[in-house]
This record gives structure tokens, sequence and C-alpha cells, in this order.
């Protein structure tokens, strides 16, 4: 029973964070600050790129490899803001930290580099790479010193860097695995 206890109280210890950084977003993250907007436009103009520019004749495909992307950028981010290895000052829903970069930006641009590949024969993993390189060392130092971004301890761009590599290998992997698997039975049973 001390187990139980000890465990609901780490959790009121999470609460109590969770409720200082939804009272940090209303002072100094809300629609009334500059920051806001620019996480607003890192969510919304890659959509809207995405709908001009996906190639429709395969975008089952390109998006299931976007949600893939998607997801395990998410599990990634989330492991490292909950190990206190980097975090969102600014965010634009205050439980979600990284809903901008996660949920667009990020899948987005890698979706373009797969369906560019794709259409054109070209190298997955050099494009997928240079990408990587450009998020974790451009991208985020230009987050850090705006300062939409907080790295802590010893984590550093070549880390991140990691991160994408992976995110993009197990990505194209389980894309492929079900690529492979899908066989289409268009039979009116």
């Amino acid at each position: 029973m001390d187990r139980l206890h000890e465990f609901d109280n780490i959790l009121y210890g999470r609460k109590e964070n969770t409720d200082s950084l939804i009272n940090y977003w209303v002072d100094y993250s809300n629609p009334l600050t500059w920051q806001f907007w620019i996480l607003i436009a890192i969510l919304l103009v890659p959509l809207i790129i995405l709908y001009f520019k996906i190639d429709r004749s395969k975008i089952f495909l390109i998006g299931f490899f976007g949600y893939n992307v998607h997801v395990f950028f998410t599990f990634i981010d989330l492991y490292g803001i909950n190990r206190g290895y980097w975090h969102y000052p600014y965010q634009v829903i205050p439980a979600l930290p990284s809903i901008s970069l996660d949920t667009a930006l990020v899948p987005v641009a890698f979706m373009l580099i797969f369906q560019l590949t794709l259409n054109h024969q070209k190298n997955y993993y050099i494009y997928a790479i240079i990408m990587a390189a450009i998020f974790a060392f451009i991208l985020k130092p230009i987050l850090v010193n705006i300062g939409l971004f907080r790295m802590y301890g010893s984590i550093n761009y070549f880390h991140l860097f990691i991160g994408y590599i992976f995110v993009l290998l197990i990505s194209k992997c389980i894309t492929w695995i079900f690529h492979k698997l899908y066989k289409p039975n268009f039979s009116a049973e």
C-alpha cells in the first residue's frame, strides 16, 4: 500500500507541474504574444503547403508515412520533455508542448521529401538525412535563439540529429512493411 501512496504523490506532483505550465501559458504564451502566432504559422503553413503539393495518386502511402513520422517524433519529443532534456517555453495549446513541430512542420517536411524521392526515383536516405540535418543544426538553433526551444543538461544538436535519423528510418521501415503487405481486394462480396 505504501507503494501506491508514493505513486499517488508522484502523480499529484506531476499535476501541480502541469498546472504551473498552464499558468505560465496563460501569462506568457497566450494569443496576445508574438510567440503564439509564430507557432500558429509553424502549425498551419506546412499543412496548407501539403494540401496543394501532395501527390493525390499516392496520398495514402505518403499520408501513412507522415503519420508514422508524427507518432514517432511525438514519442521522442515527449521522452525528451519528460526526462528534462528539452522543452518548449511557448505553446499553442498548454497541454501539448510541441504540437506545431510534431503535428505539422516535421511530418510535412518529411512527407514532401518522401514524395520527391518516390516520384523522381531519388535516394530517400540522402534527402531525409539532409532534412534531418537542417532541422537539427539550423532550425533548432534558430528556435533556441528566439526562445521557442530550450535544451538542458548535456543534450546537444547532434543528439537531436540522431533522433531525427531514428524517426526517418523507423517511419520508412514501417511504411515499407505495410506497403509490401498491402493486397487490395476489390471484390464486391
